[in-house]
């Protein structure tokens, strides 16, 4: 599991995965939740809007990241 650090909290899921470096822009994010590949503390989520708090783990395919 590798940990993402961010400097303010909550911050949105399309926000921390264009900071993550799983997307490059903010377009891409649309088609990768839509995809259902996007698990958030291991529920399926669709909205790049979700707010994430220190601690919550967003889980892409096999890549499981950290909110630090």
């Amino acid at each position: 599991m590798r940990e993402v650090a961010i400097s303010t909290t909550p911050i949105r899921l399309g926000q921390f995965l264009k900071l993550a470096g799983v997307v490059d822009v903010g377009s891409d994010v649309r088609s990768l939740l839509e995809s259902g590949d996007v698990r958030v503390n291991g529920e399926a989520e669709d909205r790049r809007g979700r707010q994430l708090e220190r601690g919550d783990v967003v889980t892409v395919g096999d890549t499981e990241l950290r909110v630090a």
